[in-house]
């Protein structure tokens, strides 16, 4: 009776912490209309209250899928007795009840940190915070306590807090089956890996994270409260959500790369470009935010910004989990989709009715005084950027639209997005270089030549190194000599600002450049971010525009060939795991001749009691040099025969992508750091505000 009395409490959870949510949403936006701190604290509580019962549901359904209790169903589909306890933990997130629940836990853990963070601060706009938090924490929750399968019963149905009662509901993760399995299915076998126990918490961070700015953007409209002490406020949960989201795209892309077994880490599969959406147009927002503190401009362009992140966010959500779109990523047919298309279509109106009641106390406080102004080049990297995303948006979903409205479904693959995307991304590359050498305002010719002409020398001098080298395609001459030009510009103003203080201060060069970075470190932060773009970029070009491969079937002892390298194929060993049977190809791997190493790809079978469900996996082997992976997959094999097929690629500067990846999130950390110059401007903008309402 333990798994149903268990069972009944995680419901429970969930039920109550459904109508908390909705208590505060009421009660936060009735006190501030009405100015009833009573009901405020009341609301105030009842989001503390909700993330203490969503997590007794976490911890709930963690101790089903830890302790094998079968007799849920979601712990029989997603873990098994031979399935290690890594997996099993992390099988919380790996299906679709327990995504929404653990989403729906981080969503209400964020709102009591926010509520902490801001207990005596920012009083007009947080109850307004919390009611916009709670409405968005409700949704998930009625995904788990309410909504059922239109095919089974209504549309909703409050069910006894048996959850064996709740049979029909969709998305409930404490659904009793009516026997008890003597085992479960397991994880899907692509999701066994240790880069899949970490990808989707990083995503899911990411995601729930812009919720914050979004609330109060939102608070801000209500509240009339429209100058930058909102901003200012969600610059470092801004910056926070943005360095997950980025950490779940590198660790997305380490999982493609390692356990797909095509050679690649991006394939612009739609849950891939479902995470790089709003990537794209949070770090857009990043962006054209300095303008608003500075200048007082893009006041109604940030506040669009920080919707279309948050929306984007949840439209990733919907084709995850709505089946409309296959991808290997995304989860079964459901009948969610409808509900996310409602709540996405309920915000989407909410904002714009506000936004549109405010457009008169959303002026511009000064115009753009020059197209050659670093105000202009933020502009257009906000173009681009946001053009990228849209351009990746109609890409994904246009397999729907062609759906709907011929009845034939066309797919959009890797060729539309490359074309389409990669001359954007060109453009954003110089862009990075021309932003932090323009000055505010206006640029004289004198401060343009003064500023470019040795960056575009060090380009010019790349371009012409490579083509002496042999490098003769544009696109790798343009790429790499771009590269050179965004290093050089950032190279200069590290150079520039070091030498200030060793003169001033008297500071040797490494003590200047430590504290050139303390002293602001979100200016040098962004600095290293765009180091660890530019570094990735790197790897990007190398990989896609000079990868070369052969595949050749072996009999042990033969050898095949690719550049420098020579693999000779020695023996096909069979071996059982704890939950898979190993098909291993071992090669010993020769460079210029010189033995280096072995490498051992395999192709693992994972058994169901399914027979249906059972899988063959792949696990590429990978040497790596900073100049280039060696990449081989264990492409088939004839057990009888002892003979193998293996598809063997040179990958050139991939690595770079990885160490690019890892700057970034370096650089991120840097600037979200405590700076007092920001605790000041926060300051300053809150007396502003204050004096502007005497």
């Amino acid at each position: 009776m333990a798994d149903f009395a268990m069972a009944d409490l995680g419901y429970a959870s969930l039920l109550l912490s459904l109508i908390l949510s909705l208590y505060a949403a009421g009660a936060a936006f009735f006190a501030a209309r009405r100015n009833r701190l009573a009901l405020f604290a009341s609301a105030r509580h009842a989001i503390f209250v909700v993330a203490a019962l969503t997590t007794l549901a976490v911890g709930v359904l963690e101790w089903a899928l830890i302790t094998h209790q079968f007799r849920f169903e979601y712990v029989a589909l997603e873990t098994s007795r031979a399935q290690p306890l890594l997996y099993n933990v992390s099988a919380l997130w790996g299906g679709q009840e327990g995504s929404l629940l653990f989403w729906a836990w981080l969503l209400a853990v964020f709102s009591a940190v926010v509520l902490i963070q801001n207990q005596d601060k920012n009083q007009e706009l947080m109850p307004y915070v919390i009611s916009g938090l709670a409405v968005a924490l409700s949704f998930f929750l009625a995904l788990m306590t309410i909504v059922t399968d239109p095919s089974k019963s209504g549309l909703f149905v409050l069910t006894p807090l048996t959850a064996n009662g709740a049979q029909a509901l969709v998305g409930n993760p404490f659904r009793l089956l009516d026997f008890t399995p003597l085992d479960g299915n397991g994880l899907n076998p692509l999701l066994q890996n240790p880069g899949m126990f970490i990808h989707p918490v990083t995503q899911y961070l990411g995601y729930v994270g812009f919720t914050i700015p979004f609330a109060f953007a939102m608070a801000a409209l209500f509240t009339g409260r429209l100058n930058d002490v909102w901003i200012r406020t969600t610059r470092r949960w801004t910056l926070v959500a943005w360095l997950f989201l980025s950490l779940g795209l590198l660790f997305g892309m380490q999982w493609a790369y390692m356990e797909l077994g095509w050679g690649g880490y991006w394939g612009w599969d739609p849950v891939e470009n479902a995470s790089l959406m709003p990537w794209l147009t949070g770090t857009a927002y990043l962006h054209s935010v300095m303008i608003q503190e500075r200048r007082g401009m893009l006041k109604v362009w940030n506040l669009g910004l920080v919707m279309l992140t948050f929306v984007l966010s949840i439209l990733g959500t919907f084709i995850t989990r709505s089946g409309v779109i296959q991808s290997v990523h995304a989860f079964g047919v459901s009948s969610l989709g409808p509900w996310f298309l409602a709540f996405l279509a309920a915000t989407l109106l909410s904002f714009l009715y506000l936004l549109f009641n405010r457009m008169d106390d959303l002026r511009e406080e000064n115009e753009l005084d020059s197209l050659l102004s670093r105000e202009s080049s933020f502009l257009l990297n906000n173009l681009i950027l946001v053009g990228a995303a849209f351009a990746t948006l109609w890409g994904t979903i246009f397999p729907m639209v062609s759906e709907a409205i011929t009845g034939k479904k066309v797919t959009v693959g890797a060729p539309f997005f490359n074309q389409v995307n990669g001359p954007i991304f060109y453009g954003l590359i110089v862009l990075i270089g021309i932003c932090p050498l323009i000055g505010w305002r206006r640029a004289t010719a004198e401060n343009l030549a003064r500023n470019f002409l040795r960056p575009f020398v060090v380009a010019l001098v790349t371009a012409l190194a490579l083509f002496v080298v042999g490098v003769r395609e544009w696109y790798g001459l343009f790429s790499f000599s771009a590269v050179a030009f965004v290093l050089a510009t950032i190279g200069l103003e590290y150079y520039r600002g070091v030498r200030a203080r060793m003169r001033q201060y008297g500071e040797n060069p490494v003590k200047a450049l430590l504290n050139l970075i303390s002293s602001n470190r979100r200016r040098y932060g962004g600095y290293i971010v765009h180091i660890g773009v530019i570094l990735a970029v790197v790897g990007i070009a190398g990989s896609t525009f000079y990868q070369v491969e052969t595949q050749a079937n072996l009999k042990p002892g033969e050898t095949v060939s690719l550049k420098q390298y020579t693999l000779r194929f020695d023996s096909l060993p069979i071996y059982s795991t704890e939950n898979h049977e190993v098909v291993s190809a071992s090669m010993t791997v020769f460079e210029n001749g010189a033995r280096v190493g072995t490498l051992s790809p395999e192709k693992d079978y994972y058994a169901s009691p399914n027979p249906d469900q059972s899988q063959w996996t792949t696990e590429v082997a990978v040497r790596t040099t900073p100049l280039e992976d060696l990449y081989v997959i264990l492409a088939g094999f004839d057990a009888q025969a002892g003979t193998a097929t293996v598809k063997v690629i040179v990958n050139p500067l991939v690595v770079w992508l990885w160490i690019g990846f890892a700057t970034l999130v370096a650089g991120t950390v840097i600037a979200a750091l405590p700076d007092p110059r920001e605790a000041r401007a926060l300051a300053r903008a809150r007396v502003k505000e204050a004096l502007a309402q005497v």
